[in-house]
C-alpha cells in the first residue's frame, strides 16, 4: 500500500485516511471517481491526460448535485503531490474520489459534506490476459434517463460488479453489456471498438456508455494514422462477425478481444489495426511522440 494519501486538502499517512461508517456515500453510492495512469519512463512518472480526467470528475460531480470544494488546478497540484510523495518508480494508478460524507442521513444527502481523496498506487495489467475472452452479460446498462451513465459515479458501478462476477464465474475474462435497446454498449469497465474492413466502429455516447478518455485517445490516434472511425450502434451479430475487436480504458489500456460467446473474433489473434494503434498508444503514453506531449504531466518521484 502507498505511504500517503491526499485527503481533504492535506497529505496524510495511509492508516489515517479514514471515513466514518455513517458517511452518505457508503449507504447510497453518492460518489464520483476517476482512474488515471502514470507511466514510469526515463526516471519520471508520466501522468496521462491528468487535466482531462479531473475535468470529467468535476462534471460527474455536477451531474450528481455535488460541488467539489477544489478547483481543477488544486486537484491537479494535489495529484502531482501525492504521486511524488509516494516515491514509486513503476507504473502507477491515480484514484481521485469525491463523496458525500457526514451531515444528513437520508436519501438526498444535500446537507452532507463533500469529501475528496486522491490515492496513487502501483498497477500493472488490469485485465490479466493479453487477449480476452468475453461473454455478453445478462445484465444491461440502463438508459440515461434512468441513471446518469455520463457520470463516473460509484453507484452506477454496481452493474459492472455484477457483470464482472458473472463473467468470472462463467470462465470468461470480461463481460460485455448491451444497452437498453439490445445494441453492444461497453465492457464492465471499458469502452469497446470493433474493426470491419479496416474501419473502426464504436458505440455513440448516447448508447449508455461512459465517454472514455482512452476512447477519445484511440479515436484521435486512429484518425491520425489514416483510419476511418465511425461512432454508431453495433448489433450483437456485428460483434460476432467483425474482423477485430478491442477494449479501451485507463486501466485496461488497449486490450484485444479474441472471443465472444464462444465465437472467435477474426482469426483469434491480435489484429493488424489493433496492433498498430496499440504500438502508437504505448509511444504516446511514454511521452516519446512530440505531437501528443501536451497530454503528459511529468512527476519526479521523491527519493
Amino acid at each position: 500500500m502507498p505511504k500517503y494519501v491526499w485527503f481533504n486538502g492535506s497529505v496524510v499517512e495511509w492508516e489515517n485516511a479514514k471515513v466514518h461508517v455513517y458517511v452518505h456515500a457508503l449507504h447510497y453510492g453518492t460518489a464520483v471517481f476517476e482512474g488515471i495512469r502514470g507511466y514510469y519512463f526515463d526516471d519520471v512518472i508520466k501522468i496521462f491526460r491528468l487535466r482531462d480526467h479531473l475535468k470529467r470528475l468535476i462534471n460527474s460531480a455536477k451531474i450528481l448535485y455535488m460541488n467539489i470544494p477544489y478547483t481543477i488546478d488544486e486537484l491537479e497540484k494535489a495529484s502531482i503531490e501525492i504521486t511524488r510523495e509516494n516515491g514509486y518508480r513503476e507504473n502507477v494508478y491515480i484514484r481521485p474520489i469525491a463523496f458525500r460524507g457526514l451531515g444528513e442521513f437520508g436519501v438526498r444527502g444535500l446537507k452532507s459534506s463533500i469529501e475528496v481523496a486522491i490515492l496513487a498506487i502501483p498497477l500493472g495489467k488490469y485485465l490479466k490476459s493479453e487477449k480476452v475472452r468475453c461473454i455478453i452479460s445478462s445484465w444491461r446498462r440502463p438508459p440515461n434517463d434512468v441513471l446518469p451513465v455520463e457520470a463516473k459515479a460509484s453507484g452506477i458501478y454496481l452493474s459492472s460488479n455484477l457483470a464482472g462476477i458473472e463473467a468470472a464465474l462463467s470462465g470468461y475474462d470480461e463481460a460485455i453489456f448491451l444497452d437498453y435497446d439490445g445494441y453492444v454498449c461497453e465492457g464492465s469497465g471499458e469502452n469497446i471498438f470493433i474493426v470491419k474492413d479496416r474501419v473502426l466502429i464504436t458505440p455513440p455516447v448516447y448508447s449508455s456508455i461512459l465517454e472514455g478518455i482512452t476512447r477519445n485517445t484511440v479515436i484521435t490516434l486512429a484518425r491520425d494514422l489514416g483510419y476511418t472511425v465511425v461512432e454508431r450502434r453495433i448489433s450483437r451479430g456485428e460483434l460476432y462477425t467483425c474482423d477485430e475487436a478491442f477494449f479501451t480504458g485507463t486501466a485496461a489500456e488497449i486490450t484485444p478481444i479474441v472471443e465472444v460467446d464462444h465465437r472467435v473474433i477474426g482469426n483469434g489473434d491480435v489484429g493488424e489495426v489493433t496492433d498498430r494503434i496499440s504500438n502508437l498508444f504505448r509511444e504516446v503514453v511514454s511521452g516519446h511522440v512530440d505531437k501528443y506531449v501536451s497530454w503528459i504531466t511529468e512527476v519526479k518521484p521523491k527519493l
